[in-house]
């Protein structure tokens, strides 16, 4: 018996098995475009509704929260926003804020604190959710269907019109809702 040629039939097994274990994978390994898409606001001129026109000082935080919408720059001049719906849930508000400013006022205790000041409205959006299934890597994100938007009434609104262009948020490139000031 020819004990030279048995490691190397063995050896020869080995990167047989490994090279139909190695292509025998998925290249899905690595999570490329499994995030949840952003809702898409744009903004426009109430009085010609093909401009855009930004909002001054805008600020957004989200009902029920202390900060503002992370990824959306504070206190800046915007034409447009991107940002997150709630996936847990089928409705998420936001406190739309214009000329965003901090005023000073007495608490119950005669202290003073700073509070919030410029012209806030109240927008809730509300949706079904959709998981979709993107692979092994990912897992399953969140699309958001039949998009509707509620402006609860406020003193005087700076929103005076919304429009959804789109009521199925299934991507962060494009437009969903126009808000007219």
């Amino acid at each position: 018996m020819n004990h030279t040629k048995l490691p190397f039939k063995f050896l020869l097994a080995l990167i047989v098995i490994a090279t139909i274990g190695i292509l025998g994978c998925e290249k899905d390994d690595i999570c490329i475009d499994g995030s949840t898409p952003l809702l898409i606001v744009r903004f426009y001129d109430a009085a010609n509704r093909t401009e855009l026109k930004k909002v001054p000082k805008f600020r957004i935080v989200g009902v029920g929260q202390k900060v503002t919408v992370l990824g959306v720059p504070d206190r800046t001049d915007l034409d447009s926003i991107a940002v997150p719906l709630k996936v847990a849930e089928s409705s998420t508000g936001f406190y739309f804020i214009a000329n965003s400013v901090d005023e000073e006022a007495q608490n119950q205790a005669g202290d003073t604190i700073m509070v919030e000041g410029g012209n806030i409205d109240s927008l809730y959006f509300n949706y079904d959710r959709i998981d979709k299934f993107v692979s092994r890597a990912c897992g399953h994100i969140a699309n958001f269907d039949n998009l509707a938007a509620d402006l609860k009434q406020e003193n005087e609104h700076w929103i005076k019109d919304i429009e959804i262009i789109t009521p199925l948020v299934a991507n962060s490139t494009e437009a969903h809702v126009k808000i007219y000031h």
